[in-house]
């Protein structure tokens, strides 16, 4: 028996409130929770199915406490809209990410102000259209080191697992101009770290790291792997044992902290950003993948349609970057896969001055949510939103549809700079893949959405491997 995530309630107990100009200030509703602790332990237990519960029971707006704190949750495509992009100056990152910080540092992820700006700027280029063509070639070839191992497994995988060390081994030699495949336990080490994070984030920092406990002790082994491994990348650079062979973004990152003075803040900057990158660089592509061979092996028609245009279009040669236009289909599969799975499936938010959502007055320094999984699945925007159906991202229903109703990458100015680089690779292994191959789940094997750093399928999804 699969689930695809937590079962929806009936729509109908569901109550919609409107966002309209109003000078009327209201309370917001919610559920009451434990008297000292909230919802914590609801955040402990199942946090989607606490957003996704309080929206069906509550509406478009709630407030619910989460231990000390007090938390505003908005869950329209206009409150997205509002907090991300109109008034994104009020806000910074909010609960989560800030005490995410042990783990991740100042990278891109969780740094605010002319930190941000700086490395945006300087990370940005790596982006670029021109660049991301010529990536092209390297997921072509990590996507057929993939084909093979799998032509000589003996019929059964862990697609997650797979998944990150493709996604990973692109991230390194695009991005990083490094091959990270000689590293057989990263993959554990950003087991580990994600689920310190996410730790971090439920328990608001209140567990000392300095205690010796099992999960504390894991981490630091798991941080020391991480900082290691960014610390050699570093030294060889400097060094001159690795000469980089373009601008990638390793190189750009040490030519803008080429003069700064004070040693251990260049450490520290370098080490924050390139295991941010590591860890948020691949996570959300592996899991993106992982959902969309999920979803069609649920749906095999969807898997056949997907193979079938990817031999229309490709014939038995390799894509390139010119392809994607030839993908519409394989595109639209991705897509839906994300509506679905988000992979960064909540946006947490701090205000930095009173401001008012909806007629809800929000006061400074109150945490506010925006979730993707829950707003991707608004039955006010979407026709049976639990159905997995492609055919939403059909150019005539895209056009009609409210911008902030689909934000699998964000929005605002902290927009992800890596989307169109993830999204090329996506489709790119997906066509190369499918073409190949048919997957199917192991039978018995209970599928369930996990709300880490990104949204991951626990435990894996061993599923069998059958060449066409």
């Amino acid at each position: 028996m699969t689930t695809t995530g937590q079962p929806a309630k009936p729509a109908a107990t569901r109550q919609p409130v409107t966002p309209a100009a109003t000078t009327e200030r209201r309370k917001a509703p919610g559920p009451r929770g434990h008297m000292m602790l909230g919802a914590l332990l609801d955040v402990w237990r199942d946090r989607l199915g606490l957003m996704t519960g309080v929206t069906e029971d509550f509406g478009d707006v709630v407030r619910f406490k989460m231990g000390p704190k007090t938390l505003y949750f908005f869950n329209h495509p206009e409150h997205a809209k509002h907090v991300l992009s109109d008034n994104q100056a009020n806000y910074r990152k909010g609960i989560g990410l800030i005490h995410a910080k042990r783990v991740l540092g100042d990278g891109l992820l969780t740094s605010e102000g002319d930190l941000w700006k700086r490395h945006r700027r300087i990370i940005g280029p790596s982006f670029q259209r021109e660049r991301i063509s010529r990536f092209a070639g390297v997921v072509v070839d990590e996507a057929h080191q993939l084909i093979g191992r799998w032509r000589g497994a003996d019929g059964q995988v862990n697609v997650v697992r797979e998944m990150t060390d493709l996604t990973l081994g692109v991230l390194g030699r695009t991005l990083l101009d490094a091959d990270l495949g000689p590293h057989e336990t990263l993959g554990d080490a950003f087991e580990v770290a994600q689920d310190q994070a996410m730790f971090e984030m439920v328990t608001l920092g209140m567990v000392p790291a300095w205690l010796p406990t099992p999960r504390n002790r894991r981490f630091r082994t798991a941080r020391e792997e991480l900082e290691n491994l960014v610390e050699e990348m570093v030294s060889q650079r400097e060094d001159g044992r690795v000469t980089p062979g373009e601008d990638d973004m390793l190189s750009r990152l040490l030519a803008d902290y080429r003069d700064e003075p004070d040693a251990k803040l260049k450490q520290k900057r370098l080490r924050d950003e390139l295991i941010t990158i590591l860890l948020a660089g691949h996570e959300t592509t592996a899991s993106t993948l992982s959902w969309t061979w999920y979803q069609m092996q649920v749906h095999p028609e969807i898997a056949e349609r997907v193979h079938d245009e990817a031999v229309e279009a490709l014939g038995d040669r390799d894509p390139v970057y010119e392809d994607l236009h030839r993908l519409p289909y394989t595109t639209m599969v991705i897509q839906e896969a994300m509506r679905l799975y988000p992979p960064v499936w909540i946006l947490p938010r701090r205000a930095i001055g009173p401001d008012v959502i909806d007629g809800y007055e929000i006061p400074p320094n109150a945490d506010v949510l925006i979730c993707p999984y829950t707003l991707h699945r608004h039955p006010d925007f979407w026709e049976n939103p639990e159905e997995f159906n492609p055919d939403r991202f059909a150019t005539d229903q895209v056009t009609v549809r409210h911008r902030y109703a689909y934000i699998p990458f964000g929005a605002g100015p902290r927009f992800c700079v890596g989307n169109n680089l993830g999204m090329m690779e996506a489709v790119l292994v997906a066509a190369m893949v499918a073409r190949e191959f048919r997957l199917r789940l192991v039978p018995g094997h209970e599928v369930v959405a996990e709300p880490m750093l990104s949204l991951r399928a626990r435990g894996g999804l061993p599923m069998t491997v059958e060449p066409r």
